[in-house]
């Protein structure tokens, strides 16, 4: 999985890919998400997909897909606003614990295996799409947008949450991409935190992009915590430090607490890190 380059504002297009290299890339993403347990992770992100339901102006009724929806962040505060919610991802268990979520709030939403790039679903279905730090991370970036463009009807609009290049998240991907390569081809995920990028994407097919630049805010015991914490359930830290020697390990840990003591701000011994990403609201036309 190509989750651990970064990229500048103007970096050029990466060489495009086989069908059956595509598929050998999604083998192994499905993989490495599999991998430890997003779940853990994904539920401190909740807030995110609150302000994204906001920023898209969510009205109650609309029919809403969360696309790579992960644990369903997104497909539950949208289900809060008594949406029609279908939350797809390609990875079984994390919509299980989707599932599990909703039913313990109680909210009625329709969980349906599906790749981005190719989603089961009529042109023009959906009032609303949405996904959060999901779609990024999909291996053709033009085909996973024209999906999401052809399942909204028009005027509808498409709202993302993006890890941003210069952000923590985007810098810890080119950390580990340091010490483990991604796979030579693909385009970096925080390209979709760029605006000439999502310009690319989707200019030609809407009315409007607007973008605003929102930090969240990783709060752990300590840097050492959060990379324990990440090193044991984040797929992509944990198979970065499963690929490495015991050599290797100890300069990737040593890399990501230098990593973290740049942004934090807590000013004591705990871990306060703003990592910044873009929130994108699409509207179609």
């Amino acid at each position: 999985m190509n989750t651990f380059a970064t990229v500048t504002d103007r970096s050029p297009a990466a060489p495009v890919l086989s069908a059956a290299d595509l598929d050998a890339v999604k083998a192994r993403q499905r993989a490495t998400w599999g991998a430890g347990d997003y779940s853990i992770i994904g539920t401190t992100l909740q807030i995110v997909g609150e302000s994204l339901c906001e920023a898209v102006d969510l009205r109650s009724g609309s029919k809403v897909l969360d696309v790579a929806a992960g644990n369903g962040n997104c497909s539950l505060a949208a289900a809060r606003r008594f949406c029609d919610v279908t939350s797809t991802d390609y990875v079984p268990a994390l919509l299980e614990d989707g599932r599990r979520r909703a039913e313990a709030e109680r909210l009625p939403i329709t969980f349906q295996q599906a790749d981005a790039e190719a989603l089961p679903f009529a042109d023009n279905a959906f009032d609303v799409v949405l996904s959060s730090f999901g779609v990024m991370f999909t291996p053709n970036h033009k085909q996973s947008a024209n999906e999401m463009l052809r399942v909204c009807r028009r005027d509808g609009r498409i709202g993302l949450a993006n890890w941003t290049p210069r952000g923590f998240i985007g810098r810890l991907f080119a950390v580990i991409g340091r010490h483990v390569p991604p796979p030579p081809g693909l385009a970096p995920p925080s390209r979709w935190g760029t605006e000439d990028h999502l310009d690319d994407l989707f200019r030609g097919s809407a009315s409007d992009i607007h973008t605003t630049y929102r930090d969240f805010v990783f709060r752990y015991r300590s840097p050492e915590h959060w990379v324990d914490v990440f090193r044991m359930w984040y797929g992509p830290v944990h198979k970065a430090f499963a690929g490495l020697s015991a050599d290797g390990q100890r300069r990737l840990e040593q890399d990501l607490i230098s990593l973290i003591n740049d942004f934090n701000s807590s000013g004591d011994a705990t871990m306060v890190v703003p990592s910044e990403y873009v929130e994108v609201v699409v509207v179609k036309k």
